[in-house]
Formats: structure tokens, C-alpha cells, sequence
């Protein structure tokens, strides 16, 4: 969170620290004024002009980006990005509170509504976008080879590895040993 007299731009897709810095390095590159750059958030001092908010969108349409403008999508688009800033960027065990509580407690929203609104704009449920990311990170664990399946289990709130293994061949069609040999991840904006 920025100070109060900071203006929030949402930008879709921006979901790794990769995103980021190309963002940064694009703004500076093209003078525009901001304070500080989040996974999918740019804040400035000031509201945009029409002329900043058409040079924006060129910025972040030619990397990949999408300013976000309605309500509803930002919305979803900060009950991504708090999902994936949990379940990539924390270090060590994750919260033990379940999501609905969290992001109802971050984003100040009854989560039936946060649900509904997701399944509406995404077409899938949070939950599944939570199962998904938590995948594509075990998937990350298993590449690096650092972790055991039980470790990383209990570094995602798995109950068990058991539990993780039946996930993850359900969503992906293989077994974590399988996908060790094979190694195929997903861009975080794809998911």
C-alpha cells in the first residue's frame, strides 16, 4: 500500500518481479513520471492525462501488458495478484489462513462477492486459479531440485505430499516424479 495522496493503475498481466522491472525500465525509458512500480499496480503523484493514458497503454500494450480501467476488473485483477504474491514471491511456510479469509480480509470484500465477480470476468473460480498457481509452483520447487515432495508440500499448505501428487496429476497428467523428467512450466499470465 502507497501513501493516500498516491493514484493506483492497475495493469494486467504484470505478475512476476520480471514483469517488474521491464515496466520500470519502460517507463523510465519513456519519461513517464511514477513513484513505485507492484505486480500489477504503477503509482503516480497525479491522476493521468489523456496524453499520458494513451502513451501508457502503447507502453504496456507493446510488452504485454493491459491497462486495467473498470472496477470490477480491478478488482480481480488485485485478487491475482494477491494469489500469486502468496503463493510465489513469500519465502518460507505459507499463511494457515485459507484464501477466502485473506482476501476478504485484504481487499475489505464479503468473498462470496470477490467469488462471483471472478467467476464472472475470469470464467473459472478462484479457488481454481488458487489450485492452478499453487501447481505452477510446485512445478517451479520440482525444476530447482532443492526441495523433496514433502517439503514442498508443507511449504504450500498441502495436508500431505499425497495430496499434492493427486493435485497435481489431476491438473496436469502426471505424476511430480513424471514432470521432474519432463520439466514444462506455464507463464503466470497464461494461467
Amino acid at each position: 500500500m502507497m501513501k493516500q495522496n498516491t493514484i493506483e493503475i492497475a495493469v494486467k498481466n504484470m505478475v512476476c518481479n520480471r514483469c517488474i522491472k521491464v515496466v520500470k525500465e519502460e517507463l523510465l525509458k519513456n519519461k513517464f513520471d511514477f513513484i513505485h512500480v507492484d505486480l500489477g499496480k504503477i503509482y503516480r503523484s497525479e491522476a493521468l492525462s489523456d496524453t499520458e493514458k494513451v502513451l501508457l497503454i502503447e507502453i504496456l500494450h507493446a510488452e504485454g501488458f493491459e491497462l486495467v480501467e473498470n472496477k470490477e476488473a480491478k478488482v480481480v485483477n488485485q485478487v491475482k495478484a494477491l494469489i500469486i504474491t502468496d503463493i510465489h514471491h513469500k519465502k518460507g511456510k505459507k499463511s494457515t489462513q485459507n484464501f477466502s479469509a485473506f482476501l476478504a480480509s485484504e481487499l475489505g470484500v464479503e468473498y462470496s462477492s470477490l467469488s462471483k465477480l471472478f467467476s464472472e470476468i475470469v470464467g473459472n473460480t478462484i479457488e481454481h486459479y488458487v489450485i492452478e498457481q499453487r501447481i505452477e509452483r510446485v512445478k517451479e520447487l520440482l525444476i530447482y531440485n532443492e526441495l523433496t515432495l514433502s517439503q514442498i508440500s508443507y511449504d504450500l499448505n498441502y495436508s500431505s505430499p499425497q495430496h499434492l501428487s493427486r493435485q497435481f496429476k489431476q491438473i496436469t497428467g502426471m505424476t511430480p516424479t513424471l514432470f521432474k523428467k519432463k520439466g514444462n512450466r506455464k507463464k503466470l499470465d497464461t494461467i
